[in-house]
């Protein structure tokens, strides 16, 4: 009898990591029909494996239902619900959106519980989420969650609920799995997705960008959020008329529509590529970066970066009192020291980062330095096969193997 698993990603970045872990259940699931001693006669065709999606045959022994986006419905799932749809960025921003937030948490649940998965597997998105998690622990639905919320930062209580209602926790971070344990929890560390997505990226050949004139390349990374490309982009426009040497390119989150770009960019010299937010990293000599996940997926390609991050004035009062972490970009929290330059709020300013800029662009032993303490993060961060890792717990618990 087939299996059913119900994932829920609420990010780009999300959606990014639950394509890989999309894909290495499939494989998993057919590992275990070949295991099995199923005949190649009962496997689906190529034809069938093509129909509606990669699982939705009757001799598949797995179905996927999701929220997610684009790379998780190409890896075999069937995505209800887009995250374009979920994604409100701040407290005010939350605030103002919590009927649909609340319409879409209800929405979710009746879909869960018409789909009676075998397991539930939740990618961060936390304020959503462990919502999710609370009520399906209390329906008997066993609850994997990938990649921890930032519970060790902020909202610290929620390390109770979480022991609580999550089956099985995977974390990406190192000191994550010790945090835990203070609170009496044993996670799995699996390593940090993006080290999978970075591999399978290094297999592809590096074609050329539009626009290749020669000139070395600083990539733009201003969000994949309208609210912090409107914040962000306009600082970065700026700071590209000071450096005419360069060429900048900016990595388009294929979320967000075309003409928001075009309009904080104008007339400005800057080449906007989509899709293909690794193919500029693997191109840039150094790159201007939001605060996110985009900080740590830059530090991976060993590019040299300043990080930003201007937000609301009341997001800020808020977030200053409840936040209780030295640094706001990845690199520095795994490192636990300044690696990477952080210009928050009034620090970030067109002078500030264009002075970092130059820096990172023409100061040999600053430069070098930090591309060493980037390749001694690659390190902390172990290997590829996180992916790999979750799927196969889930599919033992699901054989009650583990």
């Amino acid at each position: 009898m087939g299996k059913r698993i119900y994932i829920i990603a609420g990010e780009a970045s999300g959606d990014l990591h639950g394509g890989n872990l999309v894909r290495e259940l499939v494989n998993v699931s057919k590992e275990w029909r070949v295991a099995g001693g199923e005949s190649a006669s009962a496997a689906p065709s190529a034809a069938e494996e093509a129909a509606d999606s990669p699982l939705a045959t009757h001799n598949s022994p797995l179905v996927i239902r999701a929220w997610g986006g684009e790379r998780m419905a190409a890896a075999g799932a069937e995505v209800v619900k887009h995250y374009r749809e979920l994604a409100f960025m701040g407290f005010t921003q939350v605030i103002m959106n919590l009927r649909t937030i609340l319409r879409n948490i209800d929405t979710c649940k009746k879909d869960i519980e018409a789909f009676k998965p075998d397991a539930l597997i939740l990618i961060d998105y936390p304020g959503f989420n462990l919502r999710i998690a609370e009520w399906a622990h209390a329906k008997g639905i066993p609850v994997h969650y990938y990649i921890s919320p930032q519970v060790w930062a902020w909202k610290k209580g929620r390390v109770h609920t979480i022991k609580k209602v999550v089956d099985r926790m995977y974390v990406i971070l190192p000191f994550e799995k010790p945090w835990y344990a203070q609170y009496g929890m044993d996670v799995d560390f699996v390593g940090h997705p993006l080290l999978d997505a970075i591999e399978q990226e290094g297999r592809t050949p590096l074609t050329a960008l539009p626009g290749d004139d020669g000139r070395p390349v600083v990539a733009l990374l201003p969000g994949s959020r309208r609210q912090e490309i409107a914040r962000m982009l306009p600082l970065m426009v700026q700071v590209a008329k000071r450096f005419p040497q360069q060429r900048f390119v900016l990595a388009a989150a294929p979320s967000v529509l075309p003409e928001v770009y075009a309009e904080g960019i104008g007339n400005a010299p800057i080449t906007v590529v989509s899709g293909r937010t690794y193919d500029v990293l693997r191109t840039a000599r150094a790159a201007l970066v939001t605060s996110g996940t985009a900080t740590l997926e830059t530090a991976l390609f060993g590019v040299p970066e300043a990080v930003c991050y201007s937000g609301s004035a009341l997001n800020v009062w808020i977030a200053k009192r409840l936040v209780d972490i030295k640094f706001i970009s990845l690199v520095n929290l795994i490192m636990d020291r300044e690696v990477v330059r952080e210009l928050i709020q009034s620090d970030l300013t067109v002078d500030s980062l264009s002075a970092e800029l130059q820096r990172l662009l023409d100061d040999g032993p600053y430069r070098e330095r930090m591309v060493g303490d980037l390749r001694d993060l690659q390190q902390r961060l172990g290997g590829p096969g996180a992916s790999a890792k979750v799927a196969s717990a889930v599919w033992k618990s699901m054989l009650g193997w583990s």
